[in-house]
């Protein structure tokens, strides 16, 4: 049996080994320079091609953002997608008084961002990608970035009087979470990523009032279609959150697909090099086409 923690590094070392690629173009949804869209052209050539709405992860905080991703992306581009790849505003990078970890995420920044940037692919995307359909959108998202792909498809249901809530449902094929921090009160729980989702939240005080418009598993039903791929081995967020997850979806009446996937962690899902990643790229074509 491999050791958990070593398991893991090797496959974060994998992930992280590629060199990032390079977009075909790039444009700003608003002022601040995390403010910005990556768009990807498929590489074979094709006309109206679904078109992907990435996340990156990274527990919302500074250190991590899109260029890790992007070997990732470029996969799916080869794989005869067009891909937009986010960047949203994260922690200020300096720690809590007392804590060693980058605070995670900014609020409520973080989410005016990817609420911004869900909002204006559209017409971005028409301008700089015009391989893509945007009639055939999926979103997608890693980790952290999965949270944020399952908040963004559900906020025709947020709370009433939430500056990110929609009117009506957006238009999507569907979202592709990978390992997402799906259900607030578990990754808590386990202590994910280090009380990240606490501090997401601004903390203890605010987390209840906060929860109520941004933690994905009780923004349900949401009708979008959706499906949570996650490796059983994954020790940075467990597959006990996405079953807590499809959990809740059941008993709001919504059925949420659940891929586990046998002998992987948490960073296999975006590294290209990984028969995982593969599995991925099948389950967003599966709503795309």
């Amino acid at each position: 049996m491999p050791d958990p923690a070593a398991r893991d590094a090797a496959e974060e070392a994998s992930a992280f080994s590629h060199p990032a690629v390079a977009p075909d173009a790039t444009a700003a949804y608003g002022d601040h320079p995390d403010q910005v869209v990556d768009f990807y052209a498929p590489r074979d050539g094709r006309t109206r091609a679904p078109l992907v709405v990435a996340l990156h992860g990274g527990a919302w905080r500074a250190p991590y953002d899109r260029q890790h991703l992007t070997p990732f992306v470029d996969f799916l581009a080869r794989r005869g997608f067009a891909v937009a790849s986010v960047e949203y505003r994260r922690g200020p990078g300096l720690p809590h008084q007392g804590g060693t970890a980058p605070v995670a995420g900014r609020w409520p920044e973080t989410f005016d961002d990817v609420a911004a940037a869900l909002d204006a692919v559209p017409d971005l995307a028409a301008a700089h990608l015009p391989q893509a359909d945007p009639r055939r959108t999926v979103l997608t998202g890693h980790s952290a970035g999965g949270h944020l792909a399952l908040w963004a498809a559900a906020r025709h249901v947020l709370p009433a009087g939430s500056p990110w809530r929609l009117p009506a449902p957006p238009e999507l094929r569907g979202v592709v979470a990978l390992a997402p921090i799906s259900h607030f009160a578990r990754a808590v729980e386990l202590g994910v990523c280090g009380g990240a989702v606490t501090e997401l939240l601004g903390g203890e005080a605010k987390y209840e009032e906060r929860a109520a418009s941004t933690d994905p598993s009780v923004l349900l039903p949401t009708g979008i279609a959706t499906t949570v791929v996650q490796g059983r081995e994954d020790i940075v967020v467990p597959y006990a959150v996405a079953e807590a997850y499809a959990e809740a979806a059941a008993k709001a009446g919504e059925e949420v697909g659940l891929t586990l996937l046998e002998g992987i962690g948490h960073f296999p899902l975006i590294d290209p090099a990984a028969d995982a990643c593969a599995v991925v790229a099948e389950e967003i074509a599966q709503l795309a086409w």
